[in-house]
């Protein structure tokens, strides 16, 4: 996401993303709200962590209303792109840049249930498995 540093520059913005070591101190650079870390080989605290997620997402989405959700995936993706769906606010969803051959979980899900406004791929190779996706080139 922060490959699209230039354009925080032209346009309001907000960082949602995980809390965790990486992330801690950017709120001293960037606009950040931060939600908690879940990972999904703690199956019993993942689910109790991604709901408090989902309950914060829809206090962030009314909070700062946004007009676009940009998101790269993981857990703060599809609660936020599900909002704007539901707001009919513009949503885009970047595909991993990572993934080449298969889709994220997240990714599938988006795709799957039509969450999106604009589907980017960052590998030609993906269209196979977005057919509706864009591809633009990477970003990172």
């Amino acid at each position: 996401m922060l490959e699209l540093k230039p354009l925080f520059e032209e346009y309001n913005y907000v960082l949602v993303t995980e809390k965790t070591d990486v992330t801690i101190d950017m709120h001293k650079k960037y606009n950040m709200e931060y939600m908690t870390y879940c990972s999904r080989q703690y199956p019993v605290s993942y689910v109790f962590k991604e709901m408090w997620n989902i309950i914060k997402s829809i206090y962030l989405f009314i909070k700062y209303r946004p007009d676009v959700v940009v998101t790269t995936g993981t857990h703060t993706a599809v609660p936020m792109m599900t909002l704007a769906k539901v707001f009919g606010k513009k949503a885009i969803y970047i595909e991993s840049f990572a993934k080449r051959i298969s889709p994220t979980l997240s990714g599938k899900f988006i795709y799957k249930y039509n969450l999106y406004t604009t589907f980017i791929v960052q590998w030609e190779s993906m269209l196979k498995v977005y057919p509706k996706a864009k591809f633009f080139g990477t970003t990172y």
